[in-house]
């Protein structure tokens, strides 16, 4: 075990820890009124959420955002219309503010085109994942300041949406590599894209086959099994992790279906409504990016995610730049030996140093 993750013994935590005792109330409080003043908070803040699209070109990634929110996040390519590849891979990304009832969501999108679509796709994960921990990057070197601003701006990436290809075969060489090495830096939604090519046999055979090379090659794709906090959890859970990956199609127009006006695309045979769990999984997708698990999503990030990075950057910390504001994480020389000053804090030694610095952090929250 990590020794950062090392919980204190039992006689340390019975001594430093209070007894919780239940006590009979003689009268009404109104301790839950404070969740009304969290709402108020909240929507007055709005909230932050950040996604990735991964996958290759012509698989509908900037359709899928659009239909997932139902505005024009992206402009979608025009069918027939020829667009030139991109030589190298490029991230691009792209904030708008999304207001319901409210509530603010301020939605940032980086999409990722040009990503295996080259004949020599050796490492073309690497700006990707670069990118991922230069957001973690960013936060932590706000984080660490010793005059820190009252709300950090969260960049980092809570959620990477992966469309693999409608081949009805099994995960690529490419997709296996590069899922090993995502799920360990960020949460991964693995989606079927253009399911419609696929009928509904081919595309459960499919689900499959992703399935068990998921499991044969150990990777943890979002909701992971170990996050489950509690019975009702992992029982909503695991009928996700039946139904992963999605198979989805997207659709940024509305057509009338039987008087009534729907998302959908149209094709020779008729109309596939998006909406519609007969015709495909995109309802579940979005049930679970924004109406029940986007919170849990933030908070992967930061206490899973984000965590393992700041833990190996305070490690090397003598590493990081001076920059304004830097607060020295380098250990401090030890002192003579002796009692130390009363009211202070003996400094740790260089075994302790990151630990130190994590307890610190905490105390500022």
């Amino acid at each position: 075990m990590d020794p950062l993750r090392q919980s204190p013994s039992p006689s340390s935590s019975e001594a430093s820890s209070p007894r919780t005792l239940s006590c009979e109330r003689l009268g009404y409080v109104g301790i839950e009124a404070v969740l009304d003043q969290l709402k108020i908070k909240a929507m007055k803040m709005g909230f932050e959420f950040n996604i990735m699209v991964v996958g290759q070109s012509g698989l509908g990634k900037s359709t899928m955002v659009n239909t997932l929110f139902k505005s024009k996040i992206w402009k979608s390519t025009m069918p027939g219309l020829r667009v030139p590849m991109p030589q190298t891979l490029q991230l691009h990304s792209m904030t708008h503010v999304i207001e319901e009832n409210g509530v603010k969501l301020k939605l940032t999108v980086t999409d990722t085109p040009g990503f295996g679509d080259q004949i020599n796709n050796d490492k073309c994960w690497d700006p990707i994942l670069g990118y991922i921990n230069e957001q973690y990057e960013r936060y932590l070197q706000e984080e660490i300041l010793i005059t820190r601003q009252r709300h950090i701006p969260d960049t980092r990436v809570h959620c990477c949406i992966y469309f693999v290809p409608p081949t009805g075969h099994c995960l690529r060489p490419l997709d296996l590599e590069f899922l090993q090495r995502l799920c360990r830096a960020v949460n991964v939604v693995p989606v079927i894209a253009r399911a419609d090519s696929l009928t509904i046999e081919e595309r459960e055979a499919f689900r499959h086959r992703i399935q068990d090379d998921l499991k044969t090659h150990s990777i943890e794709v979002y909701p992971q099994k170990c996050f489950d906090e509690d019975v009702n959890d992992k029982i909503l859970n695991s009928k996700i992790r039946e139904r992963i990956p999605f198979a989805v199609v997207g659709a940024d127009r509305e057509h009338m279906v039987n008087g009534r006006c729907v998302l959908g695309r149209k094709t020779k045979w008729g109309i596939i409504e998006v909406e519609n769990m007969a015709h495909c999984e995109f309802p579940l997708l979005r049930d679970l990016l924004i109406r029940s698990h986007l919170q849990d999503l933030k908070d992967i990030t930061h206490n899973v995610h984000y965590e393992n990075y700041r833990i190996i950057r305070l490690k090397e910390s003598h590493a990081l730049p001076r920059g304004p504001g830097w607060v020295d994480l380098a250990p401090a020389p030890s002192p003579a030996p002796g009692p130390a000053p009363t009211g202070t804090r003996a400094s740790p030694g260089p075994a302790k140093v990151c630990r130190w610095a994590e307890d610190n952090s905490d105390e500022d929250f």
